[in-house]
């Protein structure tokens, strides 16, 4: 990788319900598609920085974070995605920034093969962080 390359790195919680789903986002640009809240990291910020500063943005309130249990990289975006296991916190209610249109619980079985592969990564978090890549 040379200086001038671009290069993302991205955070992303796994918040699921007593249901054991999992809280999903729908963006209102690129296509509309669902996916786990977070975004990319700003200069300067970490990892749990920006992690608290998605979720803050994106669902309008703080979450707990337990650990980060993996790392992914993604061909197509040329970028990094680190996965941290989160909670909301108790009575939260998810207030939806203007860069979704609405939120809801999945089962793992209606997530994407990436998704799922990610989610039950970190749900079967055994002190090992994961990677792959896609």
């Amino acid at each position: 990788m040379s200086f001038g390359d671009t290069y993302r790195l991205s955070v992303h919680a796994v918040i699921n319900n007593d249901a054991q789903q999992e809280l999903q986002v729908r963006a209102t640009y690129d296509g509309e598609q669902w996916g786990l809240p977070g975004g990319s990291l700003e200069p300067g910020e970490t990892v749990h920085q920006a992690l608290a500063r998605e979720c803050r943005e994106e669902l309008g309130c703080a979450v707990a974070v337990r650990y980060m249990s993996g790392m992914y990289y993604h061909r197509e975006y040329n970028s990094h995605v680190c996965i941290f296991r989160c909670d909301l916190p108790a009575g939260a209610q998810v207030r939806l920034s203007q860069e979704h249109s609405e939120c809801r619980y999945f089962s793992l079985d209606q997530l994407s093969a990436v998704q799922r592969r990610r989610v039950m990564d970190c749900l079967g978090f055994d002190g090992q962080v994961r990677s792959a890549a896609f």
